[in-house]
């Protein structure tokens, strides 16, 4: 029963999706293109029009409107503002709902395969549900149980979101938006397949199984199929619970956020992808914060080694002020057409990401700017600049890479920590060294069945 697919991606789901979304979208769109004649408040009218016509909606266009959002320079400010309120918490599937999906995927007689488990969700998110259960020997269970129809659902949002973009590019072609809209397909796609998931998680656990501050579930595949992921339930708090505690507790945990972003990315290649602060909680001993959970595995981007040196070349480059190596770095990474003014630019946004990593002493991320204004100058001076100069065509395997760093230090900005972030990231890239990447890379990917994506 478990390697039944009953759900296909059906035509006439995805028509249902289309009619509905499409209905929502376009009447967005529509009030978008007109808020273009009216200026400023024109733009934030339209962008609350789109938020209001992607907020109801549960499934994966929602995912893609968050992702869009944390995304520098997508979108106009204004739209990522309003979509950044948006909230993953989707009206939950009801107890007798949740029965018929747990019968689909285990089985009939699977409430006999838990010693308990719990109708009712602990959380609802775009594409799923969580629901706490025990094993037969007591275990504590997080049973993340996926909606029904999800992959229609997936492939009618990703054409909506074409329309957003060609709608994006002709009303502001400083960014070619082509190769984004690609990534965000090929990884919200991953997140459908939770047998994919659980391999990420056992990856995950073996890359960070040296790290004590970081905590990653075990995976139960007897519990599991492609729409039903079963893994260890962890105790913890929410991470913004802490934002009052002391100063050493909150560098704790922020130096456990980056020991569990930057170790699997310095030697294996790997990043997790989703910066949603509720894709992690906080774990204590003797009454005080030790280190982090991480909870979700869907969102896992795997890059070739050489995309690792990439990183590296950049960050040498800009401490040694070697332009050569910073445009080498810019080619590995899959820039094309590169003039000195688009290095220029580019260079803008790249020493904003990598300051806190250059400068080295003990500061917070923003470095006195106020969190609501962090990164606002530096965006706006390279959308400026390449409205002049552009476009320029962000490189599929840049987007998450970018994405991902944003939101590693909005949970810094969000803890108020005080790190010398320059002294972690050369600990993080001792011995650095591409074969040795490459290595370690292929027997992990190996050793839970994980090809790196073509």
């Amino acid at each position: 029963m478990a390697d039944q697919d009953d759900e296909r991606n059906r035509f006439s789901a995805r028509a249902a999706r289309y009619a509905r979304v499409g209905a929502n979208v376009g009447g967005a769109a529509a009030r978008i293109a007109g808020a273009r004649l009216f200026g400023r408040d024109g733009e934030r009218s339209g962008a609350q029009a789109l938020t209001q016509a992607l907020g109801g909606l549960k499934g994966p266009l929602m995912k893609v409107a968050q992702l869009m959002a944390t995304i520098p320079d997508v979108l106009p400010p204004e739209y990522a503002e309003e979509l950044s309120k948006l909230q993953s918490d989707a009206p939950p599937m009801g107890p007798a709902f949740v029965k018929r999906r747990m019968m689909a995927e285990l089985g009939a007689d699977w409430q006999s395969r838990f010693g308990s488990f719990e109708l009712r969700s602990s959380a609802a998110a775009s594409l799923g549900q969580v629901h706490k259960a025990t094993a037969k020997d007591g275990s504590l269970l997080a049973c993340k149980l996926q909606y029904p129809d999800m992959q229609s659902a997936v492939e009618a949002d990703l054409q909506q979101l074409e329309l957003l973009f060609s709608l994006h590019r002709r009303m502001d072609p400083a960014i070619d938006t082509r190769e984004i809209s690609k990534e965000i397909g090929a990884r919200v796609r991953e997140e459908l397949d939770y047998r994919r998931e659980a391999k990420h998680a056992a990856l995950y656990a073996a890359m960070l199984e040296d790290e004590p501050q970081v905590r990653v579930p075990g995976v139960w595949p007897e519990l599991s199929t492609g729409r039903l992921l079963t893994l260890d339930w962890l105790e913890g708090e929410k991470m913004l619970s802490f934002k009052k505690h002391s100063l050493a507790e909150r560098n704790r945990i922020a130096t456990a956020m980056f020991k569990a972003w930057w170790t699997p990315f310095s030697r294996f290649g790997v990043i997790h992808g989703d910066p949603h602060l509720g894709n992690y909680t906080v774990f204590s001993e003797g009454g005080e914060p030790q280190g982090i959970n991480l909870l979700d595995y869907g969102c896992i981007r795997i890059f070739p080694p050489s995309f690792v040196g990439g990183v590296v070349d950049l960050y040498r480059g800009l401490l040694e002020n070697d332009p050569d190596r910073v445009v080498h770095a810019y080619e590995v990474w899959g820039f094309k057409g590169l003039t000195k003014e688009l290095i220029e630019i580019l260079n803008i946004w790249a020493r904003f990401i990598y300051g806190p990593l250059l400068d080295d002493r003990v500061r917070t991320i923003a470095d006195k700017v106020s969190p609501a204004e962090y990164g606002r100058r530096e965006a706006f001076t390279v959308h400026k600049a390449l409205k002049e100069k552009g476009p320029v065509r962000v490189p599929q395997e840049f987007v998450f890479m970018d994405r991902a760093a944003i939101g590693l230090g909005g949970v810094f900005l969000h803890l108020s920590a005080e790190l010398n972030f320059h002294r972690l990231f050369e600990d993080a890239m001792e011995d650095f060294a591409l074969p040795a990447v490459e290595a370690r890379q292929a027997q992990a990917l190996a050793a839970v069945g994980l090809k790196r994506p073509a």
